[in-house]
């Protein structure tokens, strides 16, 4: 069985932490949102895909930016939409 390796992760070092704590997209329409994504590409946030508007996923079809971490306390991982692969993260990486 081949295991998936996603090279469109940065290096833990390199990973941005979140400057936005709010999916300004849902802000601005006056929605909610119940988890947050950061892209890593250019870090914005953006809403999950178990909130109403999806955002994180929208922003990857306009952009095609690979890499989604979560911005949830205590939430240490990433998401790769172009390998469709889950990545953990240390545990001493905080983007938060």
């Amino acid at each position: 069985m081949e295991t998936k390796t996603c090279q469109h992760l940065p290096a833990p070092e390199n990973l941005k932490p979140a400057t936005s704590h709010v999916c300004a997209q849902c802000v601005a329409m006056g929605s909610t949102w119940v988890h947050l994504r950061l892209c890593q590409t250019c870090g914005q946030t953006h809403c999950c895909d178990s909130s109403p508007n999806k955002h994180a996923t929208k922003h990857y079809l306009e952009t095609k930016h690979p890499v989604i971490t979560s911005v949830q306390p205590g939430e240490s991982w990433a998401w790769c939409y172009e390998d469709q692969l889950f990545m953990p993260l240390p545990d001493s990486v905080s983007k938060v």
